[in-house]
């Protein structure tokens, strides 16, 4: 009886069987390869042919770069040393880096001017760009670097970032007054006050108060030109893009139409044919004598160009979003500004940022066109003074290569920023 007992009684484990190793094909480096490299037979093949395709490649490139020449004073020379073997003369970097950089008629004994300001513009972005991790009273350094900039690259008396200053104050005065009647009417009011204020105290500025050594325009070239223009005209076409959007969907009809026709001529023009205007045209419709800095007609018309284009990416911003979001801001009783500002324009730049990204990266890769005009550009250094000069006369594939790698790493830590960023607002319940 009791032997029957204990066998009804069923049995408990009281420790667990060691877990066994998976398979040799499921785990490691041969299931990734499985998974993503030989999934298929058409997979693998494809694979194969990447990776012979790449071999040739790399087997043909390694040895340029291995055995290329970096001390030498010309491309004679680098063949001599080369001794029929290949490889990159790469002594031009070397030996041209700062005209490469900062153009070829930049005072020499003041790089660390431009090199400061490049510094100083990952400051002032930072709590623009990661709003979360740095304090917002830095937002107030963000606010004074156009001006700093401005006076550290151009120079002169620092009466004329003051007084550029002060036109800002007297502009958003303006805005802040007729924002509640309209968003556009407001910014362009205030935007017109601002150059007014310009315009007129500029004049009051007097070179030796408190002054550094004064760079004109025609004088700055380099990467450092591609720089200026990319960032400036990207920083400035965002908010007029935006402005443009508002005032096409407007209920004023004037704001409208002029915004219509502007987004509409702008980008039925090509780039270059803008640049011709800023460079040609524009003089003849100025007084006799009067001297209108180049740059800044460059960033007047590349401004121009690039408005146009995000302003019709957030027109589609604000086109994807239903009239419920609309009608959620009447119901609250806000005015436009605050609808726009706390509600319509936060979902619609969500919405609009890889459209933005995308115009912010052909504008910054478009600035090499001013390159035509007589500007001595990264590319227009390269195609000018340097291929020129007897000593480097033949050396294409070293500049051109180096040109290239400085675009990419700029257009792709843009791509891999906006990717972030769409990550961190991606507040959608899935």
């Amino acid at each position: 009886m009791s032997d029957t007992h204990q066998q009804s009684i069923g049995y408990v484990r009281d420790s667990m069987i060691p877990e066994s190793e998976p398979p040799l094909g499921e785990a490691g480096a041969i299931k990734w390869m499985r998974a993503n490299l030989f999934s298929s037979i058409a997979n693998g093949f494809l694979t194969l042919a990447a990776l012979t395709a790449l071999y040739f490649l790399i087997s043909g490139f390694l040895p340029w770069i291995v055995n290329g020449v970096w001390d030498a004073p010309s491309i004679r020379e680098c063949r001599e040393i080369l001794d029929g073997k290949v490889g990159g003369c790469f002594a031009v970097l070397t030996e041209r880096w700062n005209q490469l950089l900062f153009g070829f008629k930049y005072p020499s004994d003041i790089y660390w001017r431009p090199a400061l300001a490049f510094l100083l513009l990952f400051v002032a972005i930072a709590p623009v760009l990661f709003s979360k991790v740095f304090p917002k009273q830095i937002l107030i350094f963000t606010a004074l670097y156009p001006f700093i900039a401005y006076f550290l690259i151009w120079g002169g008396s620092i009466l004329i970032p003051i007084f550029a200053l002060l036109g800002l104050i007297v502009g958003y005065l303006v805005y802040s007054r007729f924002v509640a009647q309209s968003f556009a009417a407001g910014f362009f009011g205030g935007i017109a006050a601002a150059l007014a204020f310009w315009w007129i105290t500029g004049f009051i500025a007097v070179d030796g108060v408190l002054a550094i050594e004064a760079v004109p325009s025609r004088d700055m070239g380099g990467f450092m030109l591609n720089m200026l223009l990319g960032t400036v005209c990207v920083s400035l076409s965002i908010p007029f893009g935006i402005a443009l959007a508002l005032g096409r969907q407007s209920d004023m009809p004037i704001i409208k139409w002029i915004c219509i026709l502007f987004i509409e001529f702008i980008r039925g023009v090509p780039l270059i044919t803008l640049l011709f205007v800023a460079s040609v045209v524009l003089a003849y419709f100025l007084p006799p004598g009067t001297n209108f800095d180049l740059i800044l007609r460059v960033i007047i018309m590349i401004t121009m160009f690039a408005s146009a284009y995000i302003a019709e990416v957030i027109r589609g911003g604000l086109a994807a979003l239903p009239n419920g979001q609309y009608e959620a801001g009447d119901s609250l009783g806000l005015d436009y500004a605050q609808k726009m500002r706390l509600i319509i324009l936060p979902q619609a730049l969500k919405i609009s940022i890889p459209g933005i990204v995308n115009v912010s990266v052909g504008l910054f890769k478009d600035t090499t066109l001013v390159s035509v005009i007589s500007m001595f550009d990264l590319v227009g250094m390269i195609r000018g003074p340097i291929l020129a000069s007897t000593e480097w006369n033949g050396v294409y594939w070293e500049l051109l290569g180096f040109a290239a790698l400085l675009f990419f790493v700029v257009c792709y830590g843009i791509s891999q920023y906006s990717q972030w960023l769409e990550r961190q607002l991606q507040t959608d319940h899935k």
